[in-house]
């Protein structure tokens, strides 16, 4: 098939680039010229393992290619995907869609042919039938019809899930275009991947109800650790002894900083707004956004705590920015609440991430970056591990502890076993579990 994807953000190329290694005819576009320059020469503008060996072979084998132009691509087209930015909308948490509105107004003066037009990008309810309105408006004679077809790729783990998803969701009206995005995902019949059909509207909730559902785990958790803290059990039995029971589930049920990324923040509160527009708040997930806001602060307190009661003066070597490990993606991550909360506390920040420090240098100030996690604690007083790197599960502890002045390590992902670091002259701060000095 013949596919063109609007947008080479996250979802986009990773969305873009599978499609192709499935034996489609991709056409990636955006309006980034400088972007779009880049891809051509084979660089990838985020960090994905293994997305830069995806799109070369694809664009190698003439299945996967990128411009700014979208007028023959999307005039030869049989499915077209809108997978542009929807941020939060600053002051009212809306989803702005303005890049969606603008795509699909473009759209309208471009297709011919009968043409699928499918939103990937997550949009509030109702979003495909402003499309479908716009593009009529455009072009009142347009043979097309709108589909939604959301994604559920998890950052660091996003072609896994394209290529083996849980299931596929489509929203669409029509026989035609549930015809075409079933012979479009038709490699994965293979997997017996199950393919949910149903309206735009329920695939438009679909998917921030999914993220929304998670989003409240993650909360649950962080509030029983807490709970543990102060009653002396230990927050990873808890989740293990609840994760058992088939009805919860053990995913995401890891107590942490605090829920970050370019999902979570933004799609809870797009869905507590349509909620309340709606007249039916969800209140729970009110509760969860402000509780998730507060515990980032809360993490600020906690190393404070650990290292004496003050950190002014003191060096904090920070391991890991990113908002979770194999991502380059710093949107909402805790490490932008918990920096400029030490610092503000008179603390002075070293810090270092694989991969994250470019675009954590854009967004946070006075901080000075380190070569590795080893040369970052050197002289600093206490260290934090605030994201769960691969390279931080098996530092050598007694290393870790010479470099260190005051030997504090503080765990905001509780990486160790307590009883591993009782030798290493550490001490040790991990998050619901029994605290014992080494």
């Amino acid at each position: 098939m013949r596919v063109v994807m609007i947008g080479t953000g996250y979802v986009g190329l990773v969305s873009g680039a599978c499609f192709a290694d499935f034996g489609h005819e991709v056409t990636c576009i955006d309006k980034d010229a400088a972007k779009i320059d880049a891809l051509r020469e084979g660089r990838i503008p985020i960090f994905e393992p293994g997305l830069d060996d995806l799109v070369e072979k694809n664009v190698r084998e003439g299945r996967l290619s990128f411009t700014t132009d979208p007028r023959e691509a999307v005039s030869k087209a049989d499915i077209v995907f809108i997978a542009v930015g929807t941020p939060a909308r600053r002051g009212d948490g809306h989803a702005d869609l303005s890049y969606v509105y603008a795509a699909a107004e473009e759209l309208g003066g471009l297709i011919e042919d009968y043409t699928v037009i499918v939103t990937k990008s997550t949009v509030p309810v109702g979003t495909g039938d402003e499309v479908e309105a716009i593009i009529r408006k455009v072009r009142p004679s347009a043979n097309f019809d709108v589909a939604s077809n959301p994604e559920f790729l998890r950052e660091g783990a996003a072609i896994g899930d394209f290529k083996r998803p849980d299931r596929i969701v489509v929203g669409a009206q029509s026989e035609g275009a549930i015809a075409a995005l079933r012979e479009l995902y038709r490699p994965l019949y293979l997997n017996e991947t199950p393919m949910v059909i149903t309206d735009r509207r329920t695939a438009e909730l679909i998917k921030y109800a999914a993220n929304a559902f998670l989003a409240v785990k993650i909360g649950f958790i962080n509030e029983i650790s807490d709970l543990c803290d102060a009653v002396g059990a230990n927050v990873q039995q808890v989740a293990r002894g609840i994760g058992l029971d088939n009805r919860i589930g053990s995913k995401f049920l890891h107590t942490g900083p605090g829920y970050g990324g370019s999902c979570f923040p933004k799609d809870t509160l797009a869905l507590t707004k349509t909620a309340n527009d709606a007249g039916t708040p969800v209140t729970i997930v009110d509760a969860v956004i402000r509780a998730n806001d507060q515990r980032k602060h809360n993490m600020v307190e906690r190393i404070v705590k650990a290292a004496g009661g003050s950190v002014e003066g003191k060096t904090i070597a920070v391991l890991g920015l990113t908002f979770k490990p194999n991502t380059d993606d710093m949107r909402d991550a805790p490490s932008l609440v918990i920096v400029p909360g030490l610092q503000a506390k008179g603390a002075k920040i070293r810090a270092f991430d694989p991969e994250g420090m470019k675009e954590a240098g854009k967004m946070l100030k006075g901080v000075d970056f380190a070569t590795g996690a080893y040369d970052c604690a050197e002289g600093a007083d206490v260290a934090v591990i605030l994201t769960e790197w691969d390279q931080f599960r098996a530092l050598d502890l007694d290393r870790l502890a010479r470099g260190l002045r005051q030997k504090v390590l503080v765990d905001l992902r509780n990486i160790y076993p307590l009883e591993e670091v009782r030798s290493s002259g550490l001490s040790y701060h991990s998050l619901g579990r029994p605290q014992r000095k080494s």
